[in-house]
């Protein structure tokens, strides 16, 4: 079932999310859920904040990025069917000389901005199978990953942006905010939900 993304100026996406028990109810569903509806809004991830869940869950598949001609092959082909769910996860460590990356959001559609991040991660986290795994991740993986996780700390990438970047996308956040923009997926604004 394809769910609603959440758009920028919704409390849930400030929040520290919160870990999950193996038992968790219908986290299967809910996996399938998260990978239909990042996949119909072209998304490279999903995390659950972006659905409305203050959970420490997020999904990725990098796939889209390898179609990227000015990749080398090794990594469009790392990147090609780089599918994960990160379950709990815990960056440990992020090394190297921070470089910059046009990024977007699926809850902060039509904004793109440069920022910096470093460009080797090590993380541990649980799969779907609630299996532990310590695994270390570099290049466009490792900034998905990366976003994904600021999701579920509270953190969005506008957060990043310098006080001028800020200031000049000022009236498009507001905008988002209000739902005053068109996009080509189901989206939930924050003036939607005090209507209810």
């Amino acid at each position: 079932m394809i769910l609603p993304i959440v758009a920028y100026g919704d409390p849930v996406l400030k929040k520290v999310a919160k870990d999950i028990p193996a038992d968790y109810p219908k986290l299967d569903e809910l996996l399938q859920n998260m990978y239909e509806t990042m996949y119909n809004a072209f998304g490279v991830g999903l995390a659950a904040p972006q659905i409305g869940l203050d959970i420490r869950l997020f999904i990725v598949d990098t796939t889209p990025f390898a179609e990227d001609e000015s990749l080398s092959e090794a990594e469009q082909a790392a990147l090609t069917g780089f599918k994960k769910t990160f379950i709990n996860p815990k960056i440990t460590e992020e090394t190297g000389e921070e470089w910059v990356f046009n990024e977007g959001c699926l809850s902060i559609p039509d904004v793109r901005e440069d920022v910096f991040r470093k460009p080797t991660i090590t993380i541990t986290y649980y799969d779907e199978t609630f299996k532990e795994h310590t695994e270390t991740y570099s290049g466009l993986i490792a900034r998905v990953i990366q976003h994904e996780y600021d999701h579920i700390e509270g953190v969005l990438f506008t957060d990043k942006l310098s006080s001028l970047k800020k200031r000049l996308i000022k009236g498009k956040l507001t905008n988002i905010s209000k739902g005053k923009i068109n996009v080509d997926y189901r989206m939930r604004f924050p003036s939607q939900k005090k209507k209810r």
